[in-house]
């Protein structure tokens, strides 16, 4: 079985538990995978819905999401990710989804500006903001916009570079770093990111803590495991009978900011303070 089907098998099996759940016993889980393929994910819902499954989830994906809510009006559905679900069509309110869908926000989209504010304390002498994104994503417009407005209210420029697979960003970051000065960069994309960042000196503020546990600079967003044992709770209230029309939307109450300081002695970057003092965790 691959490794992320093990890891997503054993974190929904521990949600569903909580809610006495028992994978084999009293419920079944069945996994689709698009593999990055996100034009199969209407037939994939389809199946699922053909199965008749009691409930469909789609962690970590708003295409997956969009994608589900599209084919049922009728099938629950609890997503987790990471911009407004409103503007996604996919609930009519955060306090009352009114539709067949919830789940949970974790605000990578809204944290945009926090991110460039924390790269401007990183490098006060920057003249320019680079960021990083996927164009296949759901949510890129939303991102870029947020972007644009935060980095015009920091008074500085920012240039939107564009990958969404691993050539285009071995081809980015090839580009960028041809440029002189390249002071700052928020990236949304993982694996070899880090590496890419770590060559080539550059700093950098992730979405999660994922990618500074694996060698990145510095994260700071929501707990994306703690988002995802939320929306396993969901499921296991929709599963005894709750409608996610009467659930809402659930929101994060705090962000965690984790450093690592092995990345940025190596990088030569000097902390602030203010960021050390503030830090949820800091890696040495």
């Amino acid at each position: 079985m691959h490794h992320r089907k093990s890891q997503s098998r054993l974190r929904w099996g521990t949600c569903l538990g909580e809610a006495g759940y028992v994978e084999g016993q009293n419920v079944a889980i069945e996994f689709r995978w698009a593999a990055g393929q996100d034009d199969r994910l209407p037939d994939l819902a389809a199946d699922l819905i053909r199965r008749r499954v009691a409930v469909i989830t789609t962690p970590g994906s708003t295409p997956a999401s969009l994608a589900a809510k599209a084919s049922t009006i009728t099938i629950p559905i609890v997503f987790a990710i990471g911009t407004d679900p409103v503007a996604m069509g996919l609930v009519a309110s955060l306090n009352r989804p009114g539709g067949n869908a919830t789940g949970v926000n974790f605000q990578t989209v809204e944290l945009v500006a926090r991110h460039l504010g924390m790269l401007r304390e990183l490098a006060p002498g920057a003249n320019r903001f680079v960021a990083l994104v996927n164009p296949n994503s759901a949510f890129t417009d939303a991102v870029v916009k947020g972007l644009q407005a935060s980095a015009s209210a920091l008074g500085l420029p920012i240039e939107i570079l564009r990958a969404g697979t691993g050539r285009e960003i071995d081809a980015a970051f090839a580009n960028l770093v041809q440029k002189p000065g390249p002071d700052a960069v928020f990236v949304s994309r993982r694996a070899q990111i880090v590496t890419l960042a770590a060559r080539h000196a550059l700093p950098t503020v992730y979405p999660a803590r994922e990618f500074a546990e694996t060698g990145g600079l510095m994260s700071y967003g929501t707990n994306i495991s703690d988002a995802f044992r939320q929306a396993g709770v969901y499921v296991g209230r929709v599963l005894k009978g709750e409608k996610p029309a009467d659930l809402p939307v659930l929101q994060p109450t705090k962000f965690e900011l984790v450093v690592n300081l092995n990345t940025a002695r190596a990088l030569g970057i000097a902390i602030p303070n203010t960021l050390l003092a503030t830090a949820d965790e800091v890696i040495e």
